[in-house]
């Protein structure tokens, strides 16, 4: 995509891209999101104490009986009135929609660090990953399904159109989005006061989807594309397009900068994903393919 077609004038093509892992894992949480047997995507958003919104504010967007759901397969760990922390902010009721809303992402302390400096800024788009596992209902009864793979699976996306010092100029912040107060890194400033207190706010519309109401959202529905994890290995394990693979002259995927970590096998390459960090970010100008891949998968899983 040249960058005199895109929609808005000041914008640029993909410059940096951002795979960022969030919802459930083995830290937070302790079990994978489910993969309905539909093939709906349910990314369950973390526990969090320090929060007051609870898996029953979001079941309108998830289109399941979310008490059922997570009460089951926690074996009773955790039910609707468990306190969680929806961030990033990718989908909401029609009912619970401040006026002038969009998608974003907080981030704050050593992983906002990351991303700051690797300049993330407009124009720049998150994929957001997560842990994930086929499920099936049985006798009224939710349960993972017996010897299905643990996968890492693509659930979400944000286009950056602005990024937000909310701690350092809060109220600047919220006079030129007022609509960010009900965001969970905005609404207890006692408890994120670290300078580092991050948002990165959606664009109004897409470059990749033009029928989609924002420039942000959820992929609703499983598909290969979505997959990360490498067919018949852990979750860890990835499967991407073979321009992935660093050349000499290229920057790698960030957290990713050891030759062992990357296997070119035909037109795919395997790369061993680095188990802790949550912002892997690659500097896409010198990988020219990344916003035609970025693009195929916008335009083809996004909801409306």
């Amino acid at each position: 995509m040249k960058a005199d077609t895109l929609p808005y004038p000041n914008a640029k093509v993909i410059m940096k891209l951002v795979l960022s892992r969030k919802g459930f894992d083995s830290s937070y949480g302790g079990i994978p999101s489910p993969i309905l047997p539909d093939g709906t995507l349910i990314p369950l958003p973390i526990p969090s104490k320090h929060d007051d919104q609870t898996f029953s504010d979001i079941e309108d967007s998830y289109y399941v009986h979310i008490d059922e759901l997570i009460t089951d397969l926690s074996k009773g760990r955790y039910t609707s009135k468990t306190r969680v922390h929806i961030d990033p902010d990718l989908c909401r009721s029609q009912n619970a929609t401040p006026k002038d809303w969009r998608p974003s992402l907080g981030q704050t302390g050593n992983a906002q660090s990351h991303l700051r400096d690797m300049n993330i800024g407009k124009g720049d788009v998150f994929l957001f990953f997560g842990w994930f596992r086929k499920v099936d209902l049985d006798n009224g009864r939710w349960s993972y399904v017996k010897e299905s793979p643990d996968l890492h699976v693509i659930f979400g996306w944000i286009e950056v159109a602005d990024v937000l010092s909310v701690v350092t100029k809060r109220e600047a912040c919220l006079q030129e989005h007022p609509w960010i107060s009900v965001h969970p890194h905005v609404i207890r400033p006692m408890h994120y006061s670290d300078e580092r207190n991050t948002l990165y706010i959606a664009e109004s519309a897409s470059r990749y989807n033009k029928n989609h109401r924002h420039g942000g959202g959820r992929f609703n529905q499983y598909s290969d594309e979505l997959r990360l994890t490498k067919p018949g290995c852990s979750r860890s394990i990835w499967s991407l397009p073979s321009w992935f693979y660093p050349q000499t002259d290229q920057k790698p995927l960030s957290y990713h900068p050891r030759s062992d970590q990357w296997q070119m096998e035909g037109e795919r390459v395997t790369l061993r994903s680095a188990a802790k960090g949550q912002e892997f970010v690659l500097d896409c100008n010198s990988y020219h393919k990344a916003d035609e891949w970025v693009n195929a998968i916008v335009s083809r899983n996004a909801s409306r």
